[in-house]
């Protein structure tokens, strides 16, 4: 004779239930320095390869980025790549990009610049009066500082900065560019070799720029500026000042004029 199954009897409760008691598991030592060791893993791989900051210690792309600008790099987008190809966002530099790069030069290594890319490989440029001129087109920079004849001499007219390279004269060039710079000059105009990128400061009259010491060649390009993340009002000379007695000086002005002395409205600024 089969058993039939039958249904339980519902249960009835008869008084409040027990609380259940969940036991709480604390993380043991390993198991926290073992994550705070993957966090510190992950920043220094995000600040390493992808991303850095800087400060802007020179007024040459005012007033695009300004003296005591503390900015984020990306340092992956228009970098020579540090990953294989496919894994990482990669493109190649474009005419006005903003760009962070190690200078050419011997007589200043491992000095890190940031200026605008004015001329690619191909490019014809020259400069009229300050005025730049691309492949036989004007080029319109609202943004930029232009020689002015009004008897003041940190913006007066100066033949081999504004009429580059039409008017070489006694240039006060790098010796090297100086050498170089008849090689890729033609019908007046600079003509930008493969491999390299012409770069100017928007500060144009103030900038010691690829029109005194020469091009940029890709793989000295580390990334792109992206934001402003803390601006602080600087001297133009707060970067020569190297002491130890200066360096403490600064950092406990810096520490009472945080509030007084930091440029709230660039915070999150957008370089461009």
């Amino acid at each position: 004779m089969a058993t039939e199954l039958q249904p339980e009897p519902p249960v009835v409760a008869t008084g409040p239930a027990a609380p259940a008691v969940v036991e709480e598991r604390r993380e043991t030592l390993p198991e926290s320095l073992a994550g705070t060791a993957y966090v510190f893993v992950i920043g220094l791989f995000l600040m390493t390869f992808l991303f850095q900051n800087y400060a802007i210690p020179s007024g040459s792309m005012e007033k695009t980025l300004l003296i005591g600008d503390h900015v984020v790099v990306d340092r992956s987008t228009i970098s020579p790549q540090p990953f294989p190809v496919g894994i990482m966002h990669y493109r190649a530099v474009q005419r006005g990009d903003i760009i962070v790069f190690v200078k050419p030069n011997p007589e200043s290594p491992d000095l890190v610049l940031v200026k605008r890319a004015i001329g690619l490989p191909g490019d014809r440029i020259h400069l009229d009066h300050g005025v730049l001129y691309r492949n036989g087109q004007r080029v319109d920079e609202p943004f930029i500082s232009m020689p002015k004849d009004d008897g003041d001499f940190s913006s007066s007219y100066d033949p081999y900065r504004d009429d580059f390279p039409r008017n070489p004269g006694r240039p006060p060039a790098t010796e090297l560019w100086t050498v170089d710079l008849p090689n890729h000059v033609q019908g007046g105009d600079l003509v930008v070799p493969d491999h390299v990128v012409f770069a100017m400061g928007d500060n144009r009259i103030g900038s010691l720029d690829s029109r005194f010491w020469g091009f940029v060649p890709d793989n000295n390009i580390m990334g792109r500026p992206m934001f402003v993340y803390w601006s602080f009002v600087t001297p133009a000379d707060q970067n020569d000042k190297t002491g130890a007695s200066s360096t403490a000086a600064w950092v406990s002005h810096v520490i009472t004029h945080f509030f007084s002395d930091t440029r709230w409205s660039r915070t999150g600024h957008i370089t461009r």
